[in-house]
């Protein structure tokens, strides 16, 4: 499956206070309504801190 793309991702996480751990991002685009493909993306990402959106993406787009 390709990775979603930042874009699509981010729409998911407007709102999320950065820092934000791996739980944090996955639970807020849950609660956004995030499709299956940003959350499946979104769970393999590494479990660390992310200081902000772009540092997501590229975690996102690491994990293809």
């Amino acid at each position: 499956m390709a990775a979603p793309n930042p874009i699509q991702v981010q729409k998911f996480l407007s709102g999320i206070d950065y820092p934000a751990s791996k739980d944090d991002i996955v639970t807020t685009a849950e609660e956004e309504g995030a499709d299956d493909n940003v959350l499946d993306a979104l769970k393999q990402i590494p479990d660390q801190e992310y200081d902000g959106p772009t540092a997501v993406s590229k975690a996102v787009s690491e994990t293809d």
